[in-house]
């Protein structure tokens, strides 16, 4: 696929995630221990498939969040393990759905669970682990935590159900595919953030800075995310090229290459994303047209922008190492289009 948009070219030196999960490593042994301890069941599909996803990888990014914005906030206690770990079953949860409403064989490089276990099974269990999610929150006792994390998980299902809206509608705009993306993906990065100083009962100034912190930063990674999906740096991270193109996906860059091109370009996009009639090299037309208007490049212009707020929000906070790692932790969902 030889136009396929090759981000690594001429790069320094990357952010990584080293940091972060360093100043996490030993809370997060105790978060999957706790993951694999309340997600046993006497039925026994359940363990298994719900073990599939949970180990089929993720860099556990959710529950770090949770984990290092209580130390940020110098947070001493045990609380923050058990909410980690109901970030973890939320965030799961919605995997499995996603990959049933999207028919995902795939996830993370290997057989998806509803492709294993097929569509049946894989909603259950993920109901199944919003239902242990829950009970987390009820065991943590805090009416506050509950409001913010049953807020959240009734805000991703909206969010899943305003993608199923404007998949395969071009005319779909850089306002509505915001909104999409705030609340299927930004809304846990702000949920898992914030809930780490409600357990230090930090004032609501450091709350709303790191729920603003994790909703800018959800946003910059789900852009990237939407950027990843036509470009080369896919087959490095086990994912194949194109899979919200054949699925009809309104992305980000799918959105300025549409509205920045003519008649014919429009025509093309309605074909291949609203009518689902693709065929051979279709897929390298699309890229071109993304590459002829800058769709790729100015997307991660856009994913910069919302970086850039989430590190200001980390202002009110006095230097730390947990304070570096999140400002890095920008960084690293930013340039990991390169």
């Amino acid at each position: 696929m030889g136009i396929v948009v090759n981000l690594d070219e001429g790069r320094d030196a990357k952010p990584s995630l080293d940091a972060l999960t360093a100043l996490v490593a030993d809370d997060i042994k105790a978060v999957n221990s706790l993951i694999v301890q309340r997600m046993d069941s006497p039925v026994e599909m359940i363990p298994q498939l719900a073990g599939h996803i949970v180990a089929a990888g993720g860099k556990r990014l959710r529950p770090m969040l949770t984990l290092a914005a209580a130390r940020m906030c110098d947070y001493t206690g045990t609380r923050h393990l058990a909410l980690a770990a109901c970030v973890e079953f939320i965030h799961t949860a919605t995997l499995l759905h996603d990959d049933v409403v999207d028919e995902s064989d795939l996830r993370r490089g290997l057989a998806s669970a509803n492709a294993l276990w097929g569509n049946k099974a894989s909603v259950l269990v993920g109901d199944f682990l919003f239902s242990r999610s829950f009970e987390l929150m009820v065991e943590d006792g805090s009416l506050h935590v509950l409001g913010i994390l049953s807020n959240a998980s009734a805000v991703i299902a909206e969010g899943e159900v305003m993608q199923l809206i404007t998949t395969n509608d071009t005319e779909t705009g850089e306002t509505a595919y915001l909104d999409v993306i705030k609340a299927k993906t930004a809304k846990l990065f702000a949920a898992a953030c914030r809930i780490g100083a409600v357990v230090a009962e930090r004032p609501r100034v450091e709350e709303e800075a790191l729920d603003t912190y994790g909703m800018n930063l959800g946003i910059a990674f789900q852009i990237i995310d939407d950027v990843l999906d036509y470009s080369a740096k896919q087959a490095t991270l086990g994912k194949s090229i194109g899979d919200d193109f054949k699925e009809g996906k309104i992305s980000l860059p799918v959105i300025l290459a549409f509205h920045r091109g003519g008649s014919e370009e429009r025509l093309f996009w309605r074909r291949t994303l609203e009518d689902l009639e693709q065929g051979e090299g279709d897929l390298e037309h699309a890229i071109h047209l993304m590459e002829k208007h800058l769709a790729l490049e100015d997307s991660v212009k856009r994913a910069r922008h919302y970086g850039a707020m989430a590190h200001d929000a980390l202002g009110i906070f006095a230097e730390s190492p947990q304070k570096a790692a999140f400002n890095e932790l920008i960084e690293f969902c930013i340039e990991r289009a390169y």
